[in-house]
Formats: structure tokens, C-alpha cells, sequence
């Protein structure tokens, strides 16, 4: 029998859910995964995608074809930050700022700190951006 869990920061399916034919449950995680999964689950959605929340997610993938400068990164911000205040009350979005660009695969890593509201301690993820169209064709 799994030990259930329980955590003040919450406890939820894990992501992509995976399930233990044996035992008959459900990965799940807690605390920080749980936020972190959470968040990005929030940015890889885009608005729309789920029937009965069509406002839940980021805008993020509409800056996919923009050139890399300033100006984006400021709207970037702004919309995580939309996006994170509106669907992740348990953290406090604090910026974003590029990590490394990768021109040539169109990749953009993003670090994304926060602090956990209940505890005051702050975190970050890397978040990959995706500038360029992906595909299958190779050069």
C-alpha cells in the first residue's frame, strides 16, 4: 500500500501522469515539484487548449517568430507574469532572464525565479523557449 502523501505546498499528479499497474495509483508529487510542474504545465498551455479553462495558461508562444531583444524580454516577463499571478497563487513570480541562446537550434533558456509565498524562499527553473518552428528536417 503507497503512503499517502500530504504537504502544506500540496500534492498532485505527477507530469505526463504515470500509473503503477501493480499498486493500481498514480505517480504524485509534492512540495516544489508540485510547483514547478505546475508552472510549467502553465506555460506550455496556451489559452484555449482546455475546454472548461479557456483563459488558463501563457501567451508565451506568441512571441515564437519575434527578434530576440529587450523589447521581448520585457513583454516576455510581463506575460509569465500574467500568467503566474492568475493560475499559481502559491508562488510570487520575481523575473525572467536568459540564461543561454542558442541561435542556431532557436532555442532560448529562460531562468525563471519565484519565491514560495508560505515560506518566503525563493527558487528558479530553466524554461526552454523555442524561437524557431520545430520540425523534423535535417540540413
Amino acid at each position: 500500500m503507497q503512503q499517502e502523501l500530504k504537504s502544506f505546498l500540496g500534492t498532485g499528479w505527477g507530469f505526463p501522469p504515470t500509473f503503477n499497474k501493480f499498486s493500481n495509483t498514480v505517480h504524485m508529487v509534492s512540495d516544489l515539484a508540485d510547483i514547478e510542474q505546475s508552472i510549467r504545465i502553465i506555460l506550455d498551455t496556451y489559452p484555449g487548449e482546455r475546454i472548461m479553462q479557456p483563459e488558463f495558461g501563457c501567451f508565451i508562444k506568441r512571441f515564437v517568430f519575434e527578434k530576440m531583444d529587450n523589447s521581448l524580454m520585457v513583454k516576455i516577463n510581463e506575460e509569465i507574469d500574467r500568467a503566474l499571478l492568475n493560475f499559481e497563487p502559491r508562488i510570487k513570480f520575481i523575473d525572467t532572464e536568459v540564461i543561454e541562446e542558442d541561435d542556431y537550434n532557436g532555442i532560448l533558456y529562460m531562468r525563471i525565479n519565484f519565491s514560495v509565498i508560505i515560506t518566503n524562499t525563493r527558487y528558479n527553473i530553466v524554461y526552454p523557449f523555442y524561437i524557431n518552428e520545430g520540425t523534423n528536417v535535417s540540413i
